[in-house]
């Protein structure tokens, strides 16, 4: 691999970490979107847990300078960097589709989830596991995680599920999702633990008022630890 595509890919990882300081804060969809007022999304975790982004930032930073720093040349991390370019690229500027569409958004975020993914399982757990595979792991996990609120969001916007079942639609889905990635790099625990943080934010922000989300986000959150941990002894 030369030199140009770990170049790109810094370069864009920085753009996207300065992409929030020039673009509106987002909080969530504007509710003018959509045509059925679902008031708080219940599949939304709470603000707290989107605090997850300043490590997600930092870690993808410190991952494209020490990819181009010491590992330009490596071919075992040249598979990881075509699809982390494309999900970066895209999400230097899904701030701000995100602003503008609800629908877009969802597209964007699902693009960006798929090529997080990809670096993700095309990405050796060993060497390099902490700036290789860790910071992808999270990256893929928070993204697993936030492409599946996004659709709830919309499905409960549009009126094609209730608020409730939308988020449980979208619980299912994450979970499922997670299992199977998780499957397969079952030595890179920071995936399901990443994707355990959202699901303990949807706890929290629906554990007053909506106890069967809430109650389900639980069970998920449950699952997803007794995977990590049976294959933790399974070696």
């Amino acid at each position: 691999m030369s030199r140009p595509a770990p170049l790109i890919l810094l370069l864009a990882t920085i753009a996207f970490g300065l992409a929030p300081l020039v673009t509106p804060p987002f909080t969530g969809y504007d509710p003018a979107l959509f045509p059925v007022d679902i008031g708080r999304p219940a599949i939304q975790p709470a603000g707290y847990a989107f605090a997850i982004w300043s490590v997600i930032y930092l870690w993808l930073i410190a991952h494209a300078v020490y990819g181009l720093w010491k590992r330009a040349e490596d071919p075992v991390w040249a598979p990881s960097r075509l699809p982390l370019t494309v999900a970066i690229g895209v999400g230097v500027v899904w701030l701000w589709i995100a602003g503008q569409s609800a629908v877009w958004g969802t597209v964007t975020i699902w693009i960006m989830a798929a090529g997080a993914l990809m670096a993700f399982l095309r990405a050796p757990t060993e060497p390099d596991r902490w700036l290789l595979s860790g910071p992808l792991a999270i990256f893929a996990g928070w993204l697993t995680a936030a492409a599946a609120v996004s659709t709830g969001v919309l499905i409960a916007g549009y009126g094609v599920l209730s608020n409730s079942a939308s988020a449980l639609a979208m619980l299912g889905l994450v979970l499922g999702i997670a299992l199977a990635v998780q499957g397969r790099k079952p030595r890179m625990p920071v995936y399901g633990l990443t994707v355990v943080w959202a699901l303990v934010g949807v706890i929290v922000v629906n554990r007053a008022d909506n106890m069967l989300v809430a109650g389900t986000a639980a069970g998920g959150a449950v699952v997803m630890l007794g995977a990590l941990g049976w294959m933790a002894r399974k070696g």
